[in-house]
C-alpha cells in the first residue's frame, strides 16, 4: 500500500513538474521571444519600424539569448529557483515594457534584456525540471516541458489574428501579451517554491574525471555544439518572418494569419510525439531527421509561396522544432551527467549564435534581390549540413543504444 502511494505521489509531483515546465517555456520563450514575430507585421503597418530596424530588433533579442547561454555555460553558481523567477518576471515586466514605451531606440536594448530572461529560465527551468522528472522516474515527461514554446506561439499567433481583425495597434498587442505572461507565471510560482529532492542519490552519479577527460569525448562535444547552432541559423529566418513573407506573397489573403499559429501547434504536437522515442535510442539519428524535415519546410516555402507551400512549411518546420530540443538536451545530459546545465548553456549559446547571423543576412539579401528567396535557401543548406555532421557522429561514435 506505501509502495502504491509513493508512486502516485511521484507520478502526481511529475506532471506537476511537467506542466511547470511547459507553462514556463510558453512565457520565457513563446511569449518573451517569440511575441515579437506576429507582432512585427503590425509594428511595420503602424509605422514604428522599419524591415531593416525590425531585423535589428530580432538580432538584438538573439543577441541577448546568447550573452544569456553563455552566462549560464560559464557561471554554474546561479540559483536555479532563483533565477527562473527572475527570468519570469523580467519577461512580463520587458514585455509590458515594449507596449508602454514608445521609445523605439529603447526597444532594442529592452529586447537584448528579454534574449537574456528567455535564455536563462529555458536553460535553467528544462534542466531543473527534466532532473525532476527523471528522479522521480518519469524521463520520457520532458517532451511535455517542451510543447511550452509551441503552446505559447500558438496562442500568440492566434491573438495577433484576433487583434488586427479588430484594428489593435503594435503598442496594445505588446500590452495584451504581458497580460498573459502574468497569468502563466502565476500558475506556476509555487510550484518553484517547493523541493522535490533535486540532488541525485550518490549511487547514481558518474565520476567526472572518467566522462570529461576522454579525448572522444571532447570531439563529439565540439561537433554537437557546432551542429546545434547549425539548427539555430536554419529556422530562425522563418521563424522570425514568416508572417511578414506570407504578407508579401498573399497581399489578399486571409491565410497569413492562420501560418504562425500553425506552426506552434506543431512544434507542441511534435514536442509531445517526441517523448515516444526511447531515451536510450540514440538521438543523434533522431536528430539528422529532425534537421532533414526542416530543412525541406525551409525550402518549401522558397519554392511555394502560397497557401498550401506555407502551410506544408509551417507543419515541417514546427514538428521538429522543439523536439530538437529535447533530443540535444538529452545527449547533453549524456555527454555531460555532471554538468549538463553547463553544457546546455554552450549548446545554447551556439544556437543563439546561428540566430544572431540569420535576420541581419535576410534583411541585406532582401534589400539586394527583393525576396526572401537566397537567404532561405542558405537556412536550408544548413540544416542539411547540420543533418550530415550529426550522421556522421553516429557512424564514429556510436552509443551502446545504437
Amino acid at each position: 500500500m506505501d509502495k502504491l502511494h509513493a508512486d502516485t505521489m511521484a507520478r502526481k509531483n511529475a506532471w506537476r513538474i511537467a506542466f511547470a515546465g511547459l507553462m514556463t517555456l510558453a512565457t520565457a520563450m513563446g511569449i518573451g521571444r517569440f511575441a515579437f514575430t506576429p507582432l512585427l507585421p503590425m509594428m511595420l503597418h503602424d509605422g514604428s519600424i522599419t524591415l531593416n530596424y525590425g531585423g535589428w530588433l530580432a538580432t538584438a533579442n538573439y543577441l541577448g539569448y546568447f550573452a544569456g547561454a553563455m552566462l549560464c555555460a560559464i557561471w554554474r553558481g546561479l540559483p536555479p529557483i532563483a533565477t527562473i523567477r527572475a527570468g519570469l518576471l523580467s519577461t512580463i515586466v520587458l514585455t509590458l515594457g515594449m507596449g508602454l514605451l514608445d521609445m523605439p531606440s529603447l526597444w532594442l536594448l529592452m529586447r537584448f534584456l528579454s534574449g537574456v530572461a528567455s535564455a536563462l529560465v529555458f536553460v535553467y527551468g528544462s534542466s531543473w525540471c527534466l532532473q525532476q522528472l527523471t528522479h522521480l522516474g518519469y524521463p520520457a515527461m520532458g517532451g511535455i516541458i517542451f510543447c511550452g514554446p509551441g503552446i505559447g506561439i500558438m496562442l500568440t499567433g492566434l491573438a495577433t489574428g484576433s487583434m488586427v481583425s479588430h484594428h489593435w495597434n503594435s503598442a496594445s498587442g505588446w500590452l495584451a501579451f504581458g497580460a498573459l505572461a502574468i497569468v502563466l507565471t502565476l500558475l506556476v510560482w509555487r510550484i518553484y517554491h517547493d523541493d522535490h529532492s533535486t540532488q541525485p542519490a550518490a549511487s547514481t552519479r558518474q565520476p567526472t574525471a572518467a566522462i570529461s577527460e576522454t579525448a572522444g569525448l571532447k570531439k563529439e562535444i565540439r561537433l554537437q555544439v557546432l551542429a546545434y547552432g547549425l539548427a539555430g541559423f536554419g529556422y530562425i529566418i522563418t521563424a522570425t518572418f514568416l508572417p511578414v513573407i506570407a504578407r508579401q506573397a498573399l497581399p489578399n489573403s486571409v491565410w497569413p494569419d492562420f501560418f504562425w499559429p500553425l506552426f506552434g501547434l506543431c512544434v507542441a504536437l511534435g514536442a509531445f510525439g517526441a517523448t515516444r522515442f526511447p531515451v536510450h535510442y540514440d538521438q543523434r539519428k533522431l536528430l539528422a531527421a529532425s534537421y532533414l524535415t526542416q530543412a525541406c519546410g525551409v525550402l518549401i516555402s522558397a519554392v511555394f509561396p502560397n497557401e498550401a507551400g506555407f502551410a506544408v512549411s509551417s507543419i515541417l518546420l514546427g514538428l521538429p522544432f522543439t523536439a530538437i530540443t529535447l533530443f540535444a538536451m538529452r545527449e547533453a545530459r549524456r555527454l555531460r551527467p555532471e554538468h549538463t546545465s553547463s553544457l546546455m548553456g554552450l549548446m545554447t549559446a551556439s544556437y543563439g549564435l546561428g540566430q544572431i547571423a540569420g535576420p541581419p543576412l535576410a534583411t541585406q539579401l532582401v534589400h539586394q534581390t527583393g525576396s526572401f528567396t537566397a537567404s532561405l535557401s542558405i537556412a536550408a543548406a544548413a540544416l542539411l549540413l547540420g543533418a550530415v555532421f550529426y550522421y556522421k557522429m553516429t557512424r564514429t561514435t556510436p552509443t551502446a543504444a545504437s
